[in-house]
């Protein structure tokens, strides 16, 4: 299991994140609050760039790795 989590932690928050996006969206439109809508906007941008910055540290930790060895 700590292996699973270590791999796979920005998945699994990226899914988190995408899920508190979503529900602030339903949340906007089911209460007619733009004050929602706005904040799921924003956040929606949250997945993408946690799996991006997670892609980045892995290509740089396993180069760094790799160059050392």
């Amino acid at each position: 299991m700590k292996k699973f989590i270590k791999v796979y932690y920005p998945i699994i928050l990226a899914f988190i994140c995408l899920l508190y996006s979503v529900t602030l969206g339903l949340l906007g439109s089911f209460l007619d609050s733009p004050e929602f809508t706005e904040q799921a906007q924003y956040t929606a941008h949250w997945p993408a760039t946690i799996l991006l910055f997670a892609i980045a540290i892995r290509q740089r930790r396993n180069f760094y790795n790799s160059k050392n060895q």
